[in-house]
């Protein structure tokens, strides 16, 4: 039998009480394209996505992630994960076919921290319209149409105030996730960790945030970008619209350069990233950081991510 697998991540639906303000910073600041907007939500992607969205807005009473979604390599694969989560003894819910517009049949459920994650593989993959097209024929939308305008979607990372090794284990046993780094105290603990389905040094984060009110937290979502330049650049489209933003700066861990701003709709925390490095190796080991070199592993250089306010989870997820 072969064993189901997550391709890659697909999007994050992100309720918000604000839904004007949240629109306005994702699509005229950060640079998205509204693909579709159905019973007052909306859809949206980067100009070189390709699945129907990337990012869902809903009004709602306060800001929170409704769910993370994965895509698998296969269409088999979405009842074969159903099988081995519920076989572990995790609670599956199917989500019919239409139920989320431009996506077909999938599961949702819950990691033991509650977060809530979806699997699905059939997905629309609508081309845009001649006005916004890109001359590129791989290529979904026409680049620098406006805003900060990031390629892509990266990587989510989530927060919780459960034991972070837990966590780690359940993606990687459950659902297939690879330890690529992780930070680990002089107590023994892994305190944070950074895992992939693809050659990305993560596509997914977890964190320890011990005094967080909930244990389903969100840090922050990801966008990427080609170049450091196109970071400056958004440093400067942010800092021209009103909004104030941590960085730049480079990570240890992963290596790659970043700004983080929060929307000011929904409390979100947006990661906008460039950089990195790709693992290609069959036989990778995980890297680990010690807790003396935490710090540098979350700030190479550049304004600091490891000060008070950024250590604070965002919205529940």
């Amino acid at each position: 039998m072969t064993l189901p697998e997550i391709a890659k991540l697909g999007h994050v639906a992100l309720v918000t009480p604000d839904l004007e303000k949240s629109l306005w910073f994702f699509r005229d600041v950060i640079g998205l394209e509204v693909t579709e907007e159905k019973d007052g939500i909306y859809y949206l992607r980067a100009w070189g996505d390709f699945e129907h969205h990337t990012l869902s807005l809903t009004a709602g009473d306060r800001g929170y992630i409704d769910h993370i979604a994965w895509r698998t390599k296969r269409p088999e694969d979405v009842e074969g994960f159903a099988q081995l989560l519920e076989k572990a003894g995790t609670e599956v819910r199917w989500i019919e076919a239409g139920e989320e517009t431009g996506q077909g049949r999938a599961i949702r459920f819950k990691l033991p921290s509650q977060h809530s994650f979806e699997i699905y593989y059939d997905v629309e993959k609508p081309k845009a319209d001649e006005k916004r097209r890109s001359v590129l024929k791989n290529q979904t939308y026409k680049s620098w149409a406006r805003g900060c305008s990031p390629r892509r979607f990266d990587h989510v990372n989530i927060a919780t105030s459960m034991d972070v090794g837990e966590i780690i284990d359940y993606l990687g046993s459950q659902l297939g996730f690879k330890l690529r780094e992780y930070v680990k105290y002089n107590n023994g603990k892994k305190v944070a960790g950074w895992m992939s389905v693809t050659p990305l040094v993560h596509d997914i984060a977890v964190i320890s945030r011990p005094q967080a009110e909930t244990p389903n937290q969100l840090h922050h979502i990801s966008y990427w970008h080609d170049n450091a330049q196109d970071i400056l650049r958004a440093a400067d489209i942010l800092k021209e619209n009103g909004i104030n933003f941590i960085g730049p700066g480079k990570h240890g861990v992963s290596q790659a350069f970043y700004l983080y701003v929060l929307d000011p709709g929904s409390g979100c925390r947006v990661e906008l990233f460039s950089g990195s490095y790709l693992i290609l190796e069959p036989d990778w080991e995980p890297v680990e950081w010690t807790e003396a070199e935490h710090s540098i592993g979350n700030t190479y250089w550049g304004d600091s991510v490891m000060d008070k306010e950024m250590n604070k989870p965002t919205i529940e997820a």
